[in-house]
């Protein structure tokens, strides 16, 4: 159940069957492991709410190039407004209150613990892992201008924990990569190690991005691993179109700055979540599909020359299933 009243006032709340209900018609189950992952996992608060236990941590996602994955965060300081899917979830499913709420990470204390016990029951099953679907690996702290210390400790402890297992790791952050992380003797060298990159125009983070790690940093993040031999890749979703970045239509100002990775993927925004999002009409922009069929030419063709693998997702123009695949063994 969830935690204390004082601090989570669920007297008015819908019971968690009639939350699971909501969750599954408004949003549906597909970003984090479905109903049962729910029941087994519901959350217990500390009354600090700085950190959070939860009854299970390792379970098998249905994003459609994922495995497994873990969430051993609540909340993202990043604060993105494209909209975040996790945060609109989590808030219908009343884990936190509202956008401010959301920007303060809870971090999952019995982690380590869990997965302790969790790694020998699922490893045969496991492709690979990663890290994650519902917050940030390596949350940048915007105002001073570093990643947050307890965070990245903690993620370099729970990949170190999964390599030492013979379990692969794959990552995703608009933050930075700690030197750490460059270390072979405690990370695997099969690790794939990623980004997100929508844009290089500024003014469009300021509106959407405002308190992730600069382009810059994260762009010098990855090359500076890939130089030293790691798998490195970049997430090129949601791309917004040019009603809402001007600069959008030059994917290759993106594409030339990332040519050392060696995998990328790209999506569309989704209209209808950016209105739920911040109760503002975005009307679908006019030249919607057309747009994306041009980007994603642009993606693929600057993947076949400089030996890069893709992966368009599903319900973008040119996807092509064969490739859902990307990171698995």
């Amino acid at each position: 159940m969830l935690g204390d009243k004082n601090i989570w006032d669920i007297s008015n709340r819908p019971s968690t069957k009639t939350k699971l209900e909501i969750l599954e018609k408004g949003l549906g189950l597909t970003l984090f492991g479905g109903k049962e992952f729910y029941k087994k996992g519901i959350l217990t608060v500390t009354p600090n709410l700085q950190t959070i236990k939860r009854k299970s941590l390792l379970y098998k996602t249905k994003v459609e190039y994922g495995n497994w994955t873990i969430n051993h965060f609540i909340g993202c300081k990043h604060g993105c407004k494209f909209p975040c899917y996790a945060m609109m979830m989590v808030r219908k499913f009343g884990w936190v209150k509202d956008y401010e709420d959301w920007r303060k990470p809870r971090i999952v204390d019995n982690a380590l613990e869990l997965l302790e016990i969790e790694i020998p029951k699922y490893k045969s099953k496991i492709d690979f892992v990663h890290l994650c679907f519902m917050s940030d690996p390596f949350m940048y702290d915007f105002d001073n201008r570093c990643l947050i210390k307890e965070i990245k400790e903690l993620t370099l402890k729970i990949i170190q924990m999964l390599n030492q297992n013979g379990i692969r790791v794959t990552t995703l952050t608009k933050g930075i990569y700690p030197d750490e992380i460059i270390n072979e003797e405690k990370f695997l060298q099969s690790n794939e190690y990623g980004i997100t990159l929508v844009s290089l125009n500024d003014d469009f983070k300021k509106n959407f991005e405002p308190f992730s790690a600069p382009y810059e940093l994260r762009i010098d993040s990855l090359k500076k691993l890939a130089n030293e031999g790691l798998n490195t890749w970049v997430s090129l979703e949601p791309y917004p179109t040019p009603d809402l970045d001007e600069k959008a239509q030059n994917i290759e100002s993106v594409l030339d700055n990332i040519s050392f990775v060696k995998k990328i993927i790209f999506g569309k925004l989704n209209y209808r979540r950016l209105s739920n999002y911040n109760g503002k009409n975005h009307s679908l922009w006019k030249n919607n599909d057309d747009f994306y069929k041009e980007i994603a030419e642009k993606v693929i063709n600057f993947c076949y020359r400089n030996n890069i693998k893709y992966h368009i997702k599903i319900g973008t123009p040119l996807s092509n299933s064969n490739t859902i695949n990307i990171f698995k063994g």
